[in-house]
């Protein structure tokens, strides 16, 4: 039972981020003009969407009651994304991708904190989506150079 418990706070954890992720693309697909560009963030978005789907239901089958907002990282993702959205469309994809970077390592950090199939969805299912979308968006960040 107590790994069980710990796999809900971790994996609650990692849906504050992507909840966090999801208000993030949302504010930043409200300043970007690129209609390519913005095609593909709002994949990347999808993307984060499912997620938040897939990690409510592992928490909710593992009888925990999932989160049900950002936290911390979202008030610190919206002071990262309203600076970006003063600069334009390059900060914002600038910013955009500093979250990836640091979901992905949240991943990879926290991962030793979960157990069993909890463990196996971590490492083959939301650590391998989070790398698509970290490479999508890297992508999308070469438009702009």
């Amino acid at each position: 039972m107590a790994n069980s418990n710990i796999d809900v706070e971790t994996l609650n954890s990692f849906l504050r981020g992507e909840l966090s992720a999801v208000e993030t693309y949302r504010q930043a697909l409200g300043h970007v003009e690129n209609l390519r560009v913005k095609d593909q963030l709002e994949g990347c978005l999808q993307d984060h969407e499912q997620r938040v789907s897939s990690l409510r239901d592992r928490i909710t089958k593992l009888g925990g009651t999932p989160s049900e907002g950002s936290g911390l990282w979202g008030t610190f993702a919206q002071l990262v994304q309203a600076g970006a959205d003063a600069l334009g469309e390059k900060a914002a994809i600038q910013a955009l991708e500093q979250g990836e970077d640091h979901g992905l390592a949240d991943y990879q950090r926290d991962i030793d904190k979960t157990h069993g199939e909890a463990r196996r969805f971590v490492r083959t299912e939301l650590i391998p989506a989070q790398k698509r979308t970290h490479d999508n968006l890297s992508r999308i960040k070469k438009t702009y150079h």
